[in-house]
């Protein structure tokens, strides 16, 4: 086995490793406006729920170069964001929307997508995606600014809509009728198809 020094490996190297073993990684599509109400839509893969009571998620925009993401911009300037779930139908649109479009350019409209109104944030949801929360931004905690680094970006679920195709009863989400898509490494997706169980074991 193989030791990585973190202090001795190029960045751009070491998220070569961290993308390559830490998968699939569930997608966020974050949707956000700018002081101007200029919306932005952008994938995040460094994207997970954070707990249930109250409900929370968290994304982390990374730094690509000097300038910071225009979601973390946005964020900042608004405190409010979308999560958007990729779909298999959805999963072209998503990958358009990664793009580095400049900051004015409406990415709904580049992607051919739909722009949905939400209920208590100004950030459009995706009308094309069959799950979206929407959120206010609680904690954004900045790890480095340096290329390479990133922030943790921490929201408050105001609301959860969900499409009545993929629900099953009051709280159940039918995984065959969602057809999620998970992040892997490089150009690579996963189909989340093969599906097995494991019960969790008793307590002692």
């Amino acid at each position: 086995m193989i030791a990585f020094n973190p202090d001795e490996v190029a960045w751009r190297s070491f998220y070569k490793l961290m993308a390559g073993s830490i998968l699939p990684r569930p997608i966020g599509w974050i949707s956000t406006v700018d002081a101007r109400g200029v919306p932005n839509l952008a994938p995040y893969s460094f994207f997970n729920a954070v707990c249930p009571n109250p409900p929370h998620v968290l994304f982390c925009p990374n730094v690509r170069a000097d300038n910071p993401k225009d979601t973390l911009a946005n964020v900042r300037a608004t405190g409010e964001f979308v999560v958007n779930i990729v779909t298999q139908p959805t999963a072209a649109a998503m990958n358009a929307t990664a793009a580095d479009f400049p900051p004015d350019v409406d990415e709904f409209a580049a992607a051919g997508l739909t722009r949905l109104p939400s209920e208590v944030v100004k950030a459009p949801r995706v009308a094309e995606s069959p799950i979206h929360y929407e959120c206010r931004v609680t904690q954004i905690i900045d790890v480095s600014d340096e290329p390479g680094g990133g922030s943790v970006v921490i929201g408050r679920v105001l609301r959860l809509h969900v499409a009545e195709h993929v629900l099953i009863g009051n709280d159940k989400i039918d995984l065959a009728a969602l057809e999620p898509v998970g992040r892997l490494a490089g150009s690579s997706y996963a189909r989340i198809n093969d599906i097995f169980e494991l019960v969790r074991p008793p307590r002692p």
